[in-house]
């Protein structure tokens, strides 16, 4: 039989999901039923061997402090923190002192409005799941308020059955018949909710958009000068990608046209696996650190009836995600960074790693809240001196560590102190006590015997 869009029309509708969002997933569709697959290969793309530095930008921050007061920051905030454990929006998670991503988010923000007397509004793209709790945050800072909408949200789509590219249908848990279309829904969010026009009818002309669980995703008045100045439509932060970073999307250039694109893990066969992780080869990997011209951003989608042309990213996955044995099912993506692609005069800029600090994991966390780490008087968080991003590695066994409940159980008054450490590796069942200093480059704490091991108060681990 063949497949046809109507029930997943029916299904869209009856959410009441807007006409765009539907058109936008119907092209999608249609593409993954005629066989298209997102992939990237080797012979599309080259890699791209020089970018310009934000470092050398200082002589733009003048043009950026006077932009500045047609700035908006824009954080993505959808995500639950699930592979953490968590069940509310990731980012309410507690940090440094106390303070959250959320917290540091607004200090930052109230710290530039004062510096520099700007209006910079602070805007989440939520999810249904995220929204409540982190308006709710949010609402202990009231001075944040400018008039203008605290969030918007993100759209969801219906999961594609494999077998037959039928609406997937779970009844026991009807929300796993749902999935979001990855960040790249950010753009059409933005025209569905009315606040890309309503920021430019503000007199608003630029985003700042980054992850929310990106610590080092901080407004940089440099690199909104260089923006202006260049009249540029689209930029992407970069860094240089390490053994680390090796399954991160990284930038390209197409050898079609030479314009610049994104490429993900997602969209890599198989077989070029090896080619994508070559670091050496690929050098930058993008931040999602986003600085988006928003009235071109407006004439585009209107060119194109809302309809922004990223790429498809195709995800396999199963329906209900807690059992391998459910039927597959396809979660088709957009990447917001893949607008690369579609902006004539889209430009890529390398920036020092300091701006870009996420925490996925457990292992993450525990080092920001690490004296590795210090939050600055301008409420960022960066390395100690003599210190840099990424050199500490901490190592812990997942089967007591992966949750954050679990890490904070186990640390229960905050981090060891790794002032003299680059890499922390525990394996077993281990409690810290206080003030517990690692001496060494390297340690290793282990415990394969029953129950819980103790490291006690003011032990020095060498």
């Amino acid at each position: 039989m063949t497949p046809t869009f109507q029930p997943f029309e029916a299904k869209m509708r009856g959410e009441g999901l807007p006409d765009v969002v539907i058109s936008t997933f119907r092209h999608y569709w249609e593409e993954l039923v005629a066989g298209g697959t997102g992939m990237l290969t080797t012979s599309d793309i080259e890699p791209v061997d020089q970018v310009p530095d934000s470092e050398e930008l200082a002589g733009h921050a003048d043009r950026g402090a006077a932009a500045l007061e047609k700035l908006a920051v824009i954080k993505l905030n959808g995500g639950l923190g699930t592979s953490m454990g968590m069940t509310r929006a990731k980012s309410l998670l507690p940090l440094r002192d106390g303070l959250s991503f959320l917290d540091l988010t607004a200090r930052q923000i109230l710290h530039l409005r004062e510096q520099h007397g700007a209006r910079l509004p602070l805007i989440l793209m939520n999810s249904f799941r995220t929204r409540d709790d982190s308006l709710a945050a949010l609402s202990a800072y009231p001075e944040l308020d400018t008039g203008l909408p605290a969030d918007f949200l993100q759209h969801k789509v219906p999961k594609i059955r494999v077998d037959d590219f039928a609406p997937a249908e779970w009844p026991d848990a009807p929300e796993n018949e749902w999935c979001p279309p990855g960040h790249g829904d950010l753009y059409t969010a933005l025209v569905t909710s009315g606040l890309l026009d309503t920021l430019l009818e503000r007199g608003l002309e630029y985003a700042f958009i980054s992850n929310s669980d990106n610590l080092g995703a901080v407004p940089d008045l440099g690199i909104l000068g260089w923006l202006a100045d260049e009249d540029a439509p689209f930029v992407m932060e970069v860094c240089d990608r390490t053994p680390i970073d090796k399954k991160g999307g990284h930038l390209a250039r197409r050898r079609s046209d030479g314009g610049l694109v994104l490429r993900e893990v997602a969209q890599t066969p198989p077989e070029e696996m090896d080619d994508f992780q070559d670091i050496e080869k690929f050098r930058h990997f993008n931040t999602n650190n986003l600085w988006v011209n928003l009235r071109g951003l407006a004439e585009r989608l209107k060119e194109r009836e809302g309809f922004l042309g990223l790429p498809l990213i195709r995800n396999k996955k199963t329906v209900d995600p807690t059992d391998d044995s459910s039927f597959a099912v396809y979660q088709l993506e957009t990447a917001m960074g893949s607008a690369i692609s579609v902006f004539e005069g889209a430009r890529a800029l390398r920036v020092p790693r300091e701006r870009f600090l996420p925490v996925k994991t457990t292992n993450d966390l525990l080092t920001v809240r690490s004296d590795v780490y210090e939050t600055t008087d301008d409420h960022r968080v960066v390395p100690t001196p003599g210190r840099e991003v990424g050199d500490l590695v901490v190592d812990l066994d997942p089967r007591f560590y992966k949750r954050v409940d679990q890490l904070d159980e186990r640390f229960p008054e905050g981090p060891p102190s790794f002032a003299n450490c680059f890499r922390f590796v525990v394996r077993g069942d281990v409690r810290f006590g206080q003030t517990v200093i690692c001496l060494g480059d390297e340690i290793t704490v282990e415990h394969d015997g029953p129950g819980q091991h103790e490291v006690h108060d003011g032990e020095v681990l060498t």
